[in-house]
């Protein structure tokens, strides 16, 4: 796996080459040392506790941007066994046409790797290529190796967000918390790439009316959930716990069916 020593050893050894001018150029990545699979995270796996919790470790990462030319878009469709829906990606096309991504990839290897496949069950992993991928910092991709993708499998799975499986914001924090490691810019862009929010929306922070006391950037993830469209039109209608069950929930248990 990648460690930050590992990173920063492997930079140390490429040096900075020097373009034209005499200003230094983006140093390139020695690769012999890491692994040959690298994984891109656009949800949870933005956030480094979330990784490292999978991985038993911390695992370093890159801010990426996958081009539209992939095909695919980030939407809220993935319907989680335990009771929530996750953000997953959709084919592009008609109406809903294919979107950059951007999130971060790392390296693994194939231990790590078979771990991250069994936390993301519903899932199948995609190669994205190479010439998709761009850097969103100074650090240079490596040229070698693949990098893989999640996208939900096919089926009954796939779906949008139900009164039993609504977006819930201790998720969208998790996302947007790792997001905001990487700057307000990148968080912002994370909001405005991703599709399908809706008016199944659970506010089940610890502590939702005082969320600063729990999360010190619940202020900054609300503002941009609130002033960054598609997730604008969506926010107003956010509720919490009691008021969710009250709108959502009792009517849909009202109308079935009594058991005889």
């Amino acid at each position: 796996m990648l460690s930050r020593r590992n990173l920063m050893a492997g930079l140390a050894g490429a040096g900075l080459a020097m373009a034209a001018g005499g200003r230094p150029a983006r140093a390139r990545m020695d690769v012999s040392g890491l692994p040959g699979d690298f994984l891109i995270g656009y949800g949870s796996l933005i956030d480094a506790d979330s990784r490292a919790g999978t991985a038993g470790a911390r695992l370093e990462a890159v801010p990426v941007r996958v081009s539209a030319d992939f095909g695919y878009r980030r939407v809220w469709n993935l319907l989680a066994g335990s009771g929530f829906t996750a953000l997953g990606l959709e084919r592009g096309g008609g109406e809903a046409p294919a979107e950059t991504i951007n999130g971060v990839m790392f390296a693994v290897d194939g231990p790590t790797l078979a771990r991250f496949d069994r936390r993301e069950a519903g899932y199948d992993r995609v190669a994205v290529p190479a010439a998709l991928v761009r850097s969103l910092s100074w650090l240079r991709l490596p040229d070698t190796g693949t990098a893989w993708i999640y996208v939900p499998k096919p089926g009954a799975r796939s779906a949008v967000p139900d009164a039993g499986h609504p977006i819930v914001q201790s998720y969208v924090d998790l996302v947007l918390s790792g997001a905001l490691a990487y700057g307000e810019p990148f968080a912002r862009e994370v909001v405005e790439t991703t599709f399908g929010w809706d008016t199944f929306w659970l506010n089940d922070r610890p502590f939702a009316r005082r969320p600063w006391t729990a999360n010190p950037a619940a202020g900054t993830i609300d503002r941009l959930l609130a002033g960054t469209p598609p997730a604008a039109a969506a926010f107003p209608k956010r509720l919490l716990s009691e008021e969710y069950a009250a709108r959502h929930l009792m009517p849909a248990r009202a109308a079935e069916p009594a058991r005889p």
